[in-house]
């Protein structure tokens, strides 16, 4: 592998791994309610390649009612 080739497989790696992180983060702050399909499917897809997060982002992710958004706020402020 090149230098270059090296580097841009570990900038893609990082990305990945950024957008993964941020993934599961939103599942497991979000109730199954506010998404689209089976949490642990969404896990899995998004573990297996970027495209899987990107899809979730896109497609898996319902709007959360009002109350919900507040419930998780103040949830997340509590554990702080």
């Amino acid at each position: 592998m090149t230098e270059k080739q090296k580097r841009t497989l570990i900038v893609a790696l990082i990305v990945h791994v950024i957008v993964l992180n941020l993934t599961w983060r939103d599942l497991r702050r979000r109730p199954a309610s506010a998404v689209r399909g089976n949490k642990r499917m969404w896990r899995l897809a998004s573990l297996a390649n970027t495209s899987g997060s990107v899809a979730y982002w896109l497609f898996g992710r319902r709007r959360m009612p009002q109350g919900e958004v507040v419930v998780a706020v103040e949830a997340v402020e509590a554990s702080a």
